[in-house]
């Protein structure tokens, strides 16, 4: 039933496969009327048109993707699965609690669930800040 063409994202049997905090671009061989993710939490999925789609990893696991054409036909059936980051990523144990850094060369903390709650917490609350910062300067640009 799998009806994705294309060379980016091409889903392999048992579905579409992507990396957290990363996307993946396919296309459709019909025009999608509606697009139905099981877990949004899990994967993030966009039209870029009515033939392009974008997955995007948002929290490792696995949910399903539906696709609809205008009759409400299936056009895509499959299982996403989000799959962690371990590129660059350093994981530090110590005293029973876990740290995740993105080392790419510089370490930095990086959020990762599972990670000690404090940690997670402030790298969070500081990446928060950061991105809103960066967005005030980009609407002061315009």
């Amino acid at each position: 039933m799998l009806a994705i063409t294309g060379t980016p994202a091409i889903a392999k049997e048992g579905g579409v496969s992507v990396m957290t905090d990363r996307a993946k671009v396919f296309r459709i061989d019909k025009p999608a009327d509606t697009v139905i993710v099981g877990n949004p939490s899990i994967a993030d999925v966009t039209m870029h048109d009515r033939f392009t789609v974008v997955v995007t990893g948002k929290l490792f696991g696995t949910t399903n993707l539906v696709i609809l054409d205008k009759d409400a036909e299936p056009i895509i059936d499959e299982v996403i699965t989000v799959m962690p980051n371990e590129t660059d990523l350093v994981t530090v144990h110590r005293n029973g609690a876990r740290f995740s850094m993105s080392c790419s060369p510089i370490c930095e903390p990086t959020l990762r669930v599972g990670d000690n709650k404090d940690t997670f917490d402030l790298t969070e609350q500081q990446a928060s800040k950061r991105n809103e910062m960066a967005e005030a300067l980009a609407g002061a640009g315009n």
